[in-house]
């Protein structure tokens, strides 16, 4: 027996049979005639089309839908008509807003010669959860291949970098992976760099701000660099930290840079040291630590009781006899600004006026110490251009001012001797700019030779 038969009985009662259905579990339904027009509409509380709805009586169903979906609606009237009953077909609806809504449909013909009965179903919570899972899926997609990318250049790093390179576990701080520089560098195998604490590797005194560099990149997500001390070395080596995520996990990737080794900096220091070895000012090189490179005879006799070889590797501050902080504070002001003086220090014969400054030449770093005039302060022997030829006629700030002018005359004189009288080298030995150093050179009176190229 023909199924549509069966319901032909209920052919009276359409828009009734709609409203049930509507009632059980449709959102919408519709009375649809032998000629594909619809002859009622009724909605559920949801109301998904109150308002075109409401105007589609009277209208043939295909009009009410999107171009693209009308096939739908052929197909779905073809197959009830054909055998009483269609399947379920998705069409979209448009609305006022430009905004389509998709709705599932499935229909039943009541009787051969009977109305159709269309039961539709909202599909735009469904739809907005697919879309929610398609954009989550492609947002792990695109976080696994991020992470598989960053993973990678990691990796290159590893195998490209002549820096000391470490992965460390940003929670415990202890090494997870190195490469060979970093092997060389702290004087470990890689067995036994993994699983330490990266700190180890860092002079005690150091190793506090080794992890508060640490720490900050952690908190920030941004990448920090500081200077830092290697156990068994006397200069900072430059340690930067990167955060970065691998495995779910959050990782540090921290960079060693060593800073120029001793042998470099003792051949820095020791030439510059020869080339005012004659001066009568006294004249010390450091690392940037403060400890002796090299020292000129005049000071080496100021301070008595002491060979030079007997300086080197020491601090210039235990030579000195000066109030806490006095020379630290010289030292901070030479390497943060260039140049720095001080006033009030004493060596075993006396009293000493000094001058710092910074000496930099390409990736080498040295501070530079200028100790007055030490010769005996008599006007038998002090020039008339010499500040202590004027002690006691002058105020102190005046003579200190001379003083500062004779020290840049001598590092001047000495950085354009050791350049060959090239302005632009000159320059980058004593960490300012050529146009600086000329400007200097004039103001100071230091001998104006070729500037070079």
């Amino acid at each position: 027996m023909n199924r549509s038969s069966d319901l032909a009985a209920l052919s009276p009662w359409a828009p009734e049979v709609a409203r049930a259905l509507v009632s059980l579990d449709s959102d919408i339904a519709l009375v649809i005639g032998a000629d594909g027009v619809i002859r009622d509409v009724v909605q559920g509380g949801g109301a998904i089309l109150a308002g075109p709805a409401a105007d589609w009586i009277g209208q043939r169903w295909i009009e009410t839908v999107t171009a693209e979906t009308r096939v739908k609606i052929e197909r779905l009237l073809s197959d009830v008509t054909t055998t009483g009953v269609a399947r379920r077909r998705e069409v979209n609806h448009p609305s006022a807003d430009g905004v389509t809504i998709p709705v599932a449909y499935t229909a039943v013909r009541l009787g051969n010669d009977g109305p159709v009965i269309v039961v539709g179903r909202d599909l735009r919570a469904i739809a907005a959860i697919q879309q929610r899972f398609v954009e989550a899926q492609r947002d792990l997609e695109r976080g696994y291949w991020s992470a598989r990318q960053a993973e990678q250049r990691y990796r290159s790093l590893f195998h490209v970098a002549t820096d000391a390179v470490l992965v460390v576990d940003a929670l415990d701080l202890k090494v997870i992976d190195a490469n060979a520089a970093a092997s060389r560098l702290f004087d470990h195998s890689l067995e036994q760099l993994v699983g330490r604490d990266v700190c180890v590797g860092f002079e005690r005194h150091s190793r506090g701000a080794v992890e508060e560099l640490l720490s900050t990149a952690r908190s920030t997500g941004r990448p920090a660099e500081i200077r830092a001390r290697l156990v068994g070395t006397v200069v900072a080596a430059s340690v930067s930290a990167t955060p970065f995520r691998s495995d779910n996990a959050m990782h540090l990737l921290v960079r060693v840079r060593e800073a120029p080794g001793p042998a470099a900096l003792v051949e820095l220091g020791q030439s510059l040291a020869r080339w005012v070895d004659g001066a009568h000012e006294g004249v010390v090189i450091t690392d940037p630590s403060g400890r002796v490179i090299a020292a000129n005879r005049a000071f080496v006799e100021y301070a008595g009781a002491m060979e030079e070889p007997g300086l080197k590797g020491r601090l210039l501050a235990d030579a000195l006899d000066a109030a806490p902080g006095t020379f630290d504070a010289l030292l901070r002001g030479a390497r943060l600004q260039g140049l720095a003086q001080a006033s009030g220090l004493r060596l075993r014969r006396g009293p000493v006026d000094v001058s710092a400054a910074l000496l930099t030449e390409g990736d080498q770093e040295c501070i530079g110490f200028m100790f007055g005039d030490l010769r005996p302060a008599t006007p038998s022997v002090a020039g008339p251009g010499d500040p202590l030829a004027r002690l006691g006629s002058a105020p102190l700030p005046e003579l200190l001012r001379e003083a500062r002018a004779r020290t840049e005359q001598l590092l001047i004189v000495a950085a354009l001797a050791r350049c060959g009288g090239d302005v632009a080298a000159a320059a980058r030995l004593l960490g300012i700019s050529a146009s600086t150093l000329r400007r200097r050179r004039g103001r100071v009176g230091a001998p104006t030779a070729d500037d070079g190229p």
